[in-house]
């Protein structure tokens, strides 16, 4: 009876030890992938040995993980060898001993057995260590990096036929094997980790923004930070450089120069060229005579690629083409860095041009021409993707036709999580103004929705 009891102590002893030595490849397995690789290189930048061992076990996570999965089953098996003949059967054995028949007996410690393993195994083998490496994973990668070395290291080469015969499986149904993978952030991650900084108040709101606009400014088109072409001033190739003169003093320091229509851009005239012409020149030079090469870019090309263009040109203007050959607009460098920084005012700027203002009657005022990415940042909430740019575009294309003042359109936005379905998040934009036939001032009111209770 002593023997027995004995025999069923240590059972347990070496159940929970295998479910705890289960519990260490389980931590690998879990903490190797959810470390944050930026953080380990960063300290291990600094000097720190055990960063630099849990580094080099991250750059090697196919192996890793075959290791961790070899533990995991090995130890998952001894579990279930010594149970059931060290718990089941001495607890059949102590049952016999009361006059309980020796095949019930049995049963009934194999069945504890069983239990008793799966509970240890699923806590303390499983879940524990799982939650544990995925809510602590730097810590846990550093304490595991030197003990998880020495162990890839002593039976790699089994974890290395295991790996090869796998391989050979996957190519086998034309299925190529990865051995790393992929732990950068996506754009979409750090735009909601961002917005979570931002709502938990661990980011400034002008932070916030200016990071917003950096992770779309590499989406971002020429298209969509250009000059549209009814606002760009313009001048023909044989005008005299004194209208050049006449409309530069309005604020412009560069305008295309046209040729024999509105889209034949022919160059560029600057400022500087027209300074260095003597009064006596004005009149009798003509703007084609000193205009500049035009630097063209089509309003798909991404805003870096334009950047590095005007870079390469040494300009800082570039005209704009659309598909169809016509002038799109005009980009400037300035344009280029509101993209970054939001809007840029110069003295030749009208006071409180394209900027907005608090509706006397709530809401916000803003000009037709803001791009919808600004008013998603004004409103802290996405707007309904289409075929448009700008607030006034989006009023345009709910109104289907041209509009007038007093207009108004309302627009369910896309839920949030936690919204209720049945009450959906609108936004109301009036128009206020209108001018050259499209929305110039509007107002937006949003109405939020009722939050999922």
């Amino acid at each position: 009876m002593i023997a027995s009891l004995l025999g069923v102590l240590l059972g347990v002893v070496v159940v929970v030890l295998l479910s705890v030595l289960t519990g260490y490849f389980v931590a690998q397995e879990f903490g190797y992938m959810a470390v944050d690789r930026s953080r380990l290189k960063a300290r291990a930048a600094a000097g720190d040995a055990g960063a630099a061992r849990a580094l080099k076990i991250t750059s090697r996570t196919s192996f890793m993980l075959s290791g961790a999965q070899l533990g995991i089953t090995v130890t998952g098996l001894l579990v279930g060898y010594v149970a059931e003949p060290l718990i089941g059967h001495g607890i059949g054995v102590l049952f016999g001993g009361v006059g309980v028949p020796t095949g019930v007996g049995v049963a009934i410690g194999t069945v504890f057995a069983l239990l008793l393993s799966t509970v240890v195994q699923m806590v303390f083998g499983e879940l524990f260590p799982k939650n544990l490496a995925i809510a602590r994973p730097e810590p846990v990668a550093l304490r595991l990096a030197r003990s998880t070395g020495i162990y890839l290291s002593l039976f790699g080469w089994l974890i290395w036929l295991f790996d090869r015969a796998a391989e050979l499986l996957l190519r086998a149904i034309r299925i190529e094997p990865v051995h790393d993978v992929e732990h950068a952030a996506t754009p979409r991650d750090l735009e909601h980790i961002v917005a979570q900084s931002r709502d938990r108040g661990d980011l400034p709101a002008e932070l916030s923004a200016l990071l917003d606009r950096v992770l779309d400014f590499q989406e971002s088109t020429a298209e969509h930070a250009m000059i549209p072409r009814p606002r760009v001033t313009t001048i023909g190739a044989g005008e005299p450089v004194r209208e050049a003169v006449a409309l530069m003093a309005s604020g412009h320091s560069r305008l295309p120069v046209l040729g024999g229509d509105v889209d034949d851009v022919v160059g560029v005239v600057c400022l500087r060229e027209v300074l260095a012409l003597g009064e006596d020149r004005l009149d009798t030079t003509t703007v084609a005579e000193i205009a500049r090469r035009p630097v063209m870019v089509p309003a798909s090309l991404s805003l870096t690629t334009v950047l590095d263009q005007l870079r390469d040109a040494g300009e800082e203007f570039a005209c704009v083409v659309d598909e169809y050959g016509g002038l799109a607009g005009v980009v400037t460098s300035e344009d280029i860095a509101e993209e970054l920084v939001g809007e840029i005012t110069d003295e030749h700027d009208p006071l409180g041009a394209d900027r907005a203002s608090p509706g006397e009657e709530g809401g916000w005022l803003v000009p037709g021409t803001m791009h919808i990415d600004e008013a998603e940042r004004l409103l802290g909430h996405d707007l309904p993707a289409g075929d448009y740019q700008t607030v006034a575009g989006l009023v345009l294309t709910e109104l289907q036709r041209l509009p007038a003042p007093g207009d108004k359109v309302t627009v369910d936005l896309p839920s949030e999580p936690g919204a209720a379905e049945d009450s959906p998040t609108r936004l109301t934009v009036e128009v206020r103004t209108v001018v050259r036939r499209v929305p110039d001032t509007v107002r937006l009111v949003r109405h939020d929705a009722e939050v999922a209770r």
